[in-house]
């Protein structure tokens, strides 16, 4: 945490998050530079290219930072992917002149499990629930009362429809099972990296990789993350510097990994990105929660409820961010001069 002097004047207003995105970008470049070719000895990068605002952002910076010649961008749609998804990425990757490579990883999921896992664990509460339902997880709770909780919401074809509180071995089960798409993309992105002996470049927001929200040794792992440092209302402003497509500007973010659409207020952060950046920088540096309440216009009871959940979530999610444990120090080896 970030003290405030004593007796300062606290101020807490969307402002705080502005940025200077030329400068911004002339730094993560420079910085993005040094670390692939100077300490990691890679000749480029590959990335996951969603379609979305922070892996288009993160192509943009590649492409300006090492050439678009060095950037390969790889489209990993499955079966439950938005069509729409895959529009998008193919605007950025015509924008900046990067190669691509697409590929569906459906029938990946399919031999692994992922899909009958998950529809076997929905189906323990919704046993009418067949594979051709849209379905989605979502999150309760929080700041609204205090404690978090999930719900799976599924829809028939004809639009029955159901939306029942998700018990934690349920919630463990279809989320184990759905993060399968996550790991295997991200062996595939290591695969080109091996082949081209690029890195990878890791695409998660300062929101993202505070509060938790990836899956470990799936979105979470990257040889290089070039924008965990900024918030997410950051990102875009990048986003219009870089001549990141409207189209992709225009977007709420979007999970897209469940078949039913949702956005990442629903399943992990309860408040709109925007709130959500303003929160954690005022938690972050110390500011009261009562000042909060004002800038969100909410209660201070409300106010102090997101503090909390701020911090719960950084409990759950310690894990994703640890690293691996050893008995005792394993050095690693290092080259010595003769």
């Amino acid at each position: 945490m970030i003290s405030l002097p004593t007796g300062a004047a606290v101020r807490c207003d969307y402002s705080v998050l502005a940025i200077d995105a030329e400068r911004e970008v002339a730094r993560i470049c420079a910085a993005l530079r040094d670390a692939v070719h100077r300490d990691l000895q890679r000749r480029g990068v590959v990335l996951g290219l969603s379609g979305g605002v922070d892996s288009s952002v993160c192509a943009g910076l590649a492409a300006r930072a090492l050439g678009p010649d060095k950037v390969l961008a790889v489209l990993l749609p499955e079966r439950e992917s938005s069509p729409r998804s895959a529009k998008l990425a193919m605007l950025v990757v015509e924008a900046l002149g990067i190669a691509w490579e697409r590929f569906d990883i459906s029938a990946a999921l399919d031999a692994l499990g992922c899909y009958t896992r998950r529809d076997e664990a929905i189906r323990t509460l919704i046993p009418e629930y067949q594979p051709d339902w849209k379905w989605k997880v979502v999150i309760s709770g929080g700041h609204s009362i205090g404690v978090n909780h999930f719900r799976v919401v599924a829809e028939s074809p004809d639009g029955r429809r159901a939306d029942l509180r998700l018990p934690y071995r349920q919630y463990k089960d279809i989320m184990a099972a759905t993060n399968y798409k996550q790991r295997v993309r991200k062996n595939i992105e290591y695969f080109h990296a091996e082949r081209l002996q690029y890195a990878v470049l890791g695409t998660a927001n300062r929101l993202e990789h505070d509060q938790g929200f990836f899956v470990k040794n799936g979105d979470g792992a990257a040889d290089v993350k070039p924008i965990a440092h900024l918030y997410k209302s950051q990102v875009y402003a990048l986003a219009e510097y870089l001549g990141v497509p409207q189209a992709i500007r225009a977007l709420p973010p979007s999970t897209d990994t469940f078949s039913m659409a949702q956005d990442q207020r629903e399943l992990h952060f309860g408040l709109p990105y925007q709130e959500m950046d303003l929160a954690l920088w005022a938690h972050d540096h110390g500011v009261p929660a009562a000042t909060l309440a004002t800038a969100l216009a909410v209660t201070d009871e409300t106010a102090t409820l997101i503090y909390r959940d701020v911090e719960a979530k950084r409990r759950a999610t310690r894990y994703n961010h640890a690293a691996p444990l050893y008995i005792e120090d394993v050095p690693i080896p290092m080259e010595h001069s003769p």
